[in-house]
């Protein structure tokens, strides 16, 4: 059984939670349901739960004051939240779980799924110091941090130290300017999807680069880019409209 509080300052949120978590998910066992962080902290230090449904929006401390206070954070969390202003970017980029009112009941299914596996593989609450981390880079996306799944669990990086990603089938190698590579269990699409608002631009099938880490462009039928590593990457014909003006974009030149 995954022991559960549920924080949500309106009861309805917290009675309808609490019936889906009933249908749905056998596997947690819900402790206490509170109004406000700070019933919730005392509860948290009373009962020491394994994962805290946390809503977001609360009066006089939000959820995000609740983890400040407890950091580092014991536990693992699913953000529930009515407000979608919220950073997307930052949930994505911690790999941290979060649901919009109404819940859906299958993303809910799948976010206890994820919690669980955590906990039972005793991986650390990283992607929660992480998220809170990236709050407060959001004007600076190119300053915040990134959780890379692997088979371990998750690394954590920053995303200035990634030259460049290198499609590998349907995994993603991320070198970075120290020389370490790492291999993430997610396609490159995803993290073009993913990086492309924080200085990355897929230049070729095969490679994302950050565009800060660019040190030269040769000229060329779609040519090429020399990189801070020193790594020559060509840029693929089709590419070099977009690569051109993300470039422009970004260097005002």
């Amino acid at each position: 059984m995954i022991k559960t509080i549920i924080v949500d300052d309106e009861p309805r949120g917290l009675s309808s939670l609490r019936k889906l978590l009933e249908l749905n998910c056998p596997e947690v066992k819900v402790l206490a349901e509170c109004a406000d962080a700070r019933s919730a902290l005392d509860r948290i230090a009373d009962l020491e739960p394994e994962l805290v449904f946390l809503d977001i929006a609360m009066p006089e401390k939000n959820g995000f004051d609740l983890l400040n206070e407890l950091s580092p954070v014991p536990f693992e969390v699913i953000f529930v939240t009515a407000h979608n202003e919220y950073t997307i970017q930052a949930f994505k980029y911690s790999a941290v779980d979060y649901l919009l009112k109404p819940v859906e009941e299958d993303l809910m299914v799948e976010a206890v799924k994820r919690a669980g596996q955590r906990i039972a593989g005793k991986a650390s609450a990283q992607q929660v110091e992480t998220f809170l981390y990236n709050l407060h880079k959001v004007q600076t996306p190119a300053e915040m941090k990134l959780c890379i799944p692997d088979m371990k669990g998750f690394r954590v990086i920053h995303l200035s130290d990634v030259v460049y990603c290198e499609s590998d089938s349907s995994y993603t190698i991320f070198h970075l300017l120290n020389g370490m590579v790492l291999t993430a269990s997610r396609s490159i699409i995803e993290y073009e999807m993913l990086l492309e608002r924080s200085g990355f631009c897929r230049i070729h099938k095969s490679f994302l680069v950050n565009l800060h880490h660019i040190k030269e462009y040769v000229r060329g039928e779609g040519g090429s880019v020399v990189l801070t590593n020193d790594k020559v990457i060509e840029v693929s014909r089709r590419k070099k409209e977009v690569f051109m003006a993300r470039m422009k974009e970004l260097f005002n030149y």
